[in-house]
């Protein structure tokens, strides 16, 4: 081969930071070796991967091109040594979630991950729907787990398991009053309401939007928070009302501190999502999470 797996390093890294003194500090090099090896890379099949901007390393055309092809080489690469090296199947994986997810289902995974490969440490990194795809689709993630729904020709969206928005209230809200009543709340009552929602680009925001269609120019939507427990918190100080993934709410309702509002008209179902890009290598590692994912859905 024309090509060393540490070029192939060198340039991902490169691609990621966009800077070489990063790069060059990710993989413990110095910074004349890393320039080095981008040289020789580039040199051997004359060809140019980066445009120079300043002190910046920016992938041009050729390089966006070759980098998918890349990242699955070394993928392939780390997951045969992980195997000569550990005798297991599975290695060290990076998972993204959404907040959602993240604080009430990932963990469980990754116990259960973990359990079963003992030698392959899990990361977790938790964002919102927009930020765990962009990680995605630079490969800063092996794969996410997502609450909205996407349309990109680089990632694959794999269902995984059904979940439900919840309205709740403080049992105190008038709107608890006139449920105990009537058994449910109208759209005269949702347009009346203070709402406290999750903001743009979370997946609960994506599908609260399309569960209410027709009636969100009128929405009196009085905060956007970014956190979960940050909106059951005002919702408890009788700021408003919310609506908020069924997930999240179980204890509160058990406990009584929330109420949740029935709204037979509107449909709050939803699908959550595993994510991963179209050309990554599909390790040991990232199988083994899917299919967990995939059991755990159906024996949650």
């Amino acid at each position: 081969m024309r090509y060393t797996l540490r070029q192939l390093q060198v340039f991902i890294a490169i691609a990621h930071h966009q800077n070489l003194t990063r790069a060059a500090d990710e993989l413990a090099m110095s910074q004349s070796a890393a320039s080095s090896a981008l040289k020789d890379f580039e040199h051997q099949f004359a060809v140019q991967l980066f445009d120079r901007v300043g002190k910046r390393l920016q992938l041009n055309e050729q390089g966006r091109l070759v980098r998918p092809r890349a990242e699955a080489l070394l993928a392939q690469a780390q997951d045969f040594e992980q195997i000569l090296l550990r005798h297991a199947e599975a290695g060290p994986l990076n998972v993204g979630a959404t907040l959602s997810i993240g604080n009430y289902l990932a963990v469980g995974l990754m116990a259960k991950y973990m359990a079963e490969h003992p030698d392959a440490p899990v990361r977790l990194d938790v964002a919102n729907t927009r930020q765990i795809a962009d990680k995605v689709l630079n490969y800063e993630l092996d794969i996410g787990l997502i609450e909205g729904e996407l349309n990109h020709p680089e990632l694959e969206m794999i269902p995984w398991h059904n979940d439900e928005l919840a309205v709740f209230c403080h049992p105190d809200d008038e709107l608890a009053y006139k449920q105990q009543q009537q058994g449910h709340i109208d759209d005269s009552d949702l347009l009346a309401a203070r709402w406290i929602l999750r903001e743009s680009g979370s997946g609960t925001r994506q599908a609260f939007d399309r569960a209410l269609h027709g009636l969100l120019p009128d929405l009196n939507i009085t905060l956007e928070l970014q956190h979960t427990e940050a909106i059951k918190r005002a919702v408890e100080a009788r700021l408003g009302i919310g609506c908020l993934s069924q997930i999240t709410l179980t204890d509160a309702f058990r406990r009584g501190s929330l109420v949740h509002l029935t709204v037979p008209q509107r449909d709050f179902s939803r699908q959550l999502y595993m994510i991963v890009h179209r050309q990554k290598y599909r390790s040991a590692g990232i199988q083994a999470w899917i299919e967990l994912c995939r059991n755990h859905a159906l024996n949650p």
